[in-house]
């Protein structure tokens, strides 16, 4: 058995569906079901006694140690997060609670439980924490992608929360000799997204004919990720990964805003026209966000050297299975839009004037 905390959540999900799509290994969700965590996602899963749900919190130590005892995992995938930048930027207390307290929880609920296991089940134990490119700052446009290596400069209160539980997780690794591996990934993208993130919010707007909102300019550059490349390479991570190393994921897919948005649009005009014309006319450049990081990049050659990982999707197909997706899915689309998400946009997009 292995835990997966977060495991409702976009990646999490995803993740624990891949699992189980080729592995009989039970998997341990424990989620708290916050706004972004959605049980729908993992419905088919309802009845398959191989995905254990238990609804809490990483943050509460008692729970931790109660289900550590109870099912004894092989290894902990901490995915549990939040992860979007302007709700960060908005409330911060949330991001340090959950991804510095909570990853303090949890490393220290396996310290705990790695030590009341017997020799061999030691040296297989792992604590693999799932990370961000976010940690590493921003690039200019000549600056060569991020390496393991690459000093952290984070740059919002979220990436700042996550370097933190980057940081922890090493210090308990050094410190304590937990065997933990850390992997920093770059934007992901596909199936299951919580409509906040860019590429959902984008294709949902415009199925309804509302502003596709684009900060700034709309040049920043990301690089982009497949959700199931992802999920394979923490499999591979997890599998033949070092303990105590970093692995960073990308899609070798770097990609300005804008371009991500005219991709999209395209890609609706073909799968469902409007009658109104292009959905590119909706595009609407909104005031930039605070602090917004120019470009990032991953150097993902570690891991596809020392493990053989390769994204196996290339971003055209990879965005066209995304935009398929959620055409054919409405109804999951409509039950994630409660009146949270309907409250963080209009807080989020409804203050931002149309930039000159």
């Amino acid at each position: 058995m292995i835990l997966v905390s977060g495991g409702a959540g976009f990646i999490g999900a995803n993740f624990i569906l891949d699992w189980l799509a080729g592995d009989d290994e039970i998997i341990l969700n424990l989620d708290l079901l916050t706004y972004a965590g959605n049980l729908e996602t993992l419905a088919s899963l309802r009845d398959d006694p191989r995905h254990v749900f238990v609804q809490g919190d990483i943050c509460d130590r008692a729970l931790v140690d109660r289900l550590l005892a109870t099912y004894r995992p092989r290894a902990i995938v901490h995915f549990a997060a939040e992860s979007h930048v302007d709700r960060s930027i908005h409330g911060p207390g949330d991001f340090v609670r959950t991804n510095v307290e909570g990853t303090f929880t949890l490393l220290e609920a396996a310290r705990a439980h790695h030590a009341s296991l017997d020799a061999a089940e030691q040296a297989a134990f792992r604590f693999l924490h799932v990370s961000t490119d976010e940690v590493y700052g921003s690039l200019g446009t000549d600056d060569p992608a991020f390496a393991e290596t690459k000093a952290y400069e984070p740059n919002s209160p979220y990436s700042a929360s996550k370097a933190a539980s980057d940081h922890l997780v090493r210090a308990w690794h050094h410190t304590y000799g937990l065997p933990v591996l850390t992997t920093n990934c770059s934007n992901n993208y596909g199936p299951r997204q919580f409509p906040e993130k860019l590429i959902p919010l984008m294709i949902v707007n415009a199925l309804a004919g509302k502003p596709l909102p684009v900060y700034g300019d709309g040049l920043n550059v990301r690089d982009w990720l497949y959700v199931t490349d992802h999920c394979a390479a923490i499999r591979e991570v997890l599998a033949r990964g070092t303990p105590g190393e970093i692995y960073n994921i990308g899609g070798w897919n770097e990609k300005t805003n804008i371009d991500i948005v005219r991709g999209v649009c395209a890609l609706l005009d073909e799968l469902r026209p409007s009658a109104d014309g292009s959905h590119a006319r909706l595009i609407t450049h909104v005031t930039d966000r605070p602090g917004h990081d120019r470009r990032y990049a991953i150097d993902a050659r570690k891991i596809e050297r020392e493990l053989g990982w390769r994204p196996a999707e290339t971003f055209d197909s990879g965005i066209r299975k995304t935009v398929q997706w959620y055409l054919d899915n409405p109804q999951w689309v409509a039950d994630v839009q409660s009146g949270a998400y309907r409250d963080w946009v209009a807080a989020n997009y409804g203050t931002r004037g149309q930039a000159a």
